[in-house]
């Protein structure tokens, strides 16, 4: 079976990420797809970004999936391994796993300019054929489909004041908020 490696913070997960797993299994590209939500970011100290614990962006995940279909499989492989996360050794354990899968590495294009500092990105590239995914505003990438530019960061901005942006997700996370309120302070 062809999988689609999808990991991301997912913080929280949002409709141009159900998007690109959509499209990669309506293309045809992949079998399913498997979001991979990360344990601790490996570029955590770098970026001014807090996770959400883990445990609730695992549900969040779940409730995409639910939304989207059989074909999107949620993965909580990184909470198993070292930290922080390196997606070559997320690929590896899933890899050693299902040793019958064949699995591909999806990359976003906001990320594309630092795949030259992941640890071992020439063994991705080599074993593992990226699926570089467009996003609007991020331009001079090999993507082979560009999504809208939604961002997380915005996500939980609204949150912050009170509102919650179900335009931009999906309609389980979305009541997700309205039963647990919001999260984001």
């Amino acid at each position: 079976m062809n999988i689609a490696v999808y990991g991301g913070s997912f913080n929280p997960p949002h409709v141009a990420h159900a998007m690109v797993a959509s499209w990669l299994t309506w293309s045809g590209l992949v079998d399913q797809v498997w979001l991979v939500p990360v344990y601790r970011h490996a570029f955590e100290n770098t970026q001014d970004k807090k996770l959400i614990d883990f445990q609730t962006r695992l549900e969040w995940c779940h409730r995409m999936a639910t939304d989207l279909g059989s074909q999107i499989v949620v993965s909580d492989v990184e909470s198993t391994l070292p930290t922080p996360s390196y997606s070559i050794d997320t690929l590896r354990a899933l890899q050693q796993q299902y040793p019958t899968h064949n699995f591909r590495l999806v990359v976003g294009a906001d990320v594309v300019s630092q795949l030259p500092q992941w640890k071992q990105w020439n063994e991705i590239e080599a074993n593992f054929a990226p699926i570089i995914v467009g996003r609007v505003g991020y331009e001079g990438h090999r993507a082979e489909m560009v999504f809208p530019n939604v961002s997380s960061t915005a996500i939980r901005d609204s949150l912050r004041n009170k509102q919650i942006p179900r335009q931009w997700l999906t309609k389980s996370v979305s009541e997700w908020f309205e039963v647990h309120g919001l999260q984001f302070s």
